[in-house]
C-alpha cells in the first residue's frame, strides 16, 4: 500500500534520506522511531505528499509522487488521516465543528456530516463533548478530538506524529487503545514516536530511521 523506492530527499545541503526503500502493507501497525531531528515527521509528510522526494518515488495506493498532479493530492489525502502532537484544533470552534471541518473541505452534505461527526466522536469516547470548546478540554481529550477529525473520512491509513508527546501515561494508554481499535478494523496505523514504552504496551512492526535509510527492528 505504501512504497518508498530509492528515495532521496534533501533540503538544500541537508540530506535526509538517501536511496531509502520501504514497503508497508495494508492494515499494518507500525512504529517509526529514530533520534530527534532524524526525519520522522518528514517521513510522514512524504506519505501524504506534503513534500516530494528529490529523487526516487513514493507510492501510496494508486498515487505515485513522480507522476501525481498537484490538484490530485487532496484526493489522496481523503484516504489518509493525520494526527499531530500539538492537536492543531481551531480554538474558536466547538469539538463537533473541529471534527466536521475535515468533511466541509470535501464538500460533504450537511446531513452526512452530522452523522459522521457523531460516529467519530463516539469512537474516541467524546460523544458527550460535542459542544465543548477546546479550551475546556484536557490534553488527552484534545488529542482524542484530533483523532476523531482524522477518522471522520474513514481513512485507510492513519498517521500519527508523536501523538502522546504531550500526554501523561494514563492518557497515552487511552490514545494507544484507540489506535489499536482502529487498526483491528483494517486501518493501517503508522505512529512516529520517541516514547518507546508504547512499543511494549502494544507490539507492532518497528521501523528505525538511521543513516538516511529505513531499518526493521526485530
Amino acid at each position: 500500500m505504501i512504497e518508498f523506492h530509492n528515495v532521496r530527499l534533501s533540503f538544500g545541503e541537508q540530506l535526509v534520506l538517501d536511496r531509502a526503500n520501504l514497503m508497508i502493507s495494508e492494515g499494518e501497525f507500525v512504529y517509526v522511531i529514530g533520534d530527534t531531528g532524524i526525519g520522522k515527521s518528514t517521513f510522514l509528510r512524504l506519505i501524504y505528499m506534503d513534500i516530494m522526494p528529490t529523487f526516487g518515488h513514493v507510492r501510496v495506493g494508486g498515487y505515485d509522487s513522480s507522476t501525481v498532479r498537484r490538484h490530485h493530492v487532496p484526493y489522496l489525502r481523503r484516504s489518509i488521516g493525520v494526527v499531530f502532537q500539538d492537536y492543531r484544533l481551531l480554538e474558536d470552534r466547538s469539538v463537533a465543528e473541529n471534527v466536521a471541518f475535515a468533511l466541509h473541505v470535501t464538500g460533504a452534505k450537511r446531513q452526512m456530516i452530522a452523522s459522521r461527526v457523531h460516529k467519530a466522536l463516539s469512537e474516541v469516547g467524546l460523544s458527550s463533548k460535542e459542544h465543548a470548546m477546546p479550551a475546556d478540554l484536557s490534553g488527552g481529550e484534545k488529542q482524542r478530538v484530533a483523532i476523531a477529525r482524522a477518522l471522520v473520512n474513514d481513512p485507510v491509513i492513519l498517521l500519527a506524529d508523536e501523538p502522546t508527546g504531550n500526554l501523561d501515561p494514563n492518557s497515552s494508554r487511552d490514545i494507544l487503545a484507540i489506535f489499536e481499535k482502529v487498526n483491528k478494523r483494517g486501518t493501517a496505523c503508522i505512529i512516529a514516536t520517541h516514547d518507546y514504552s508504547l512499543l511494549v504496551q502494544r507490539p507492532g512492526r518497528v521501523i528505525k530511521i538511521q543513516n538516511r535509510n529505513f531499518y526493521d527492528v526485530v
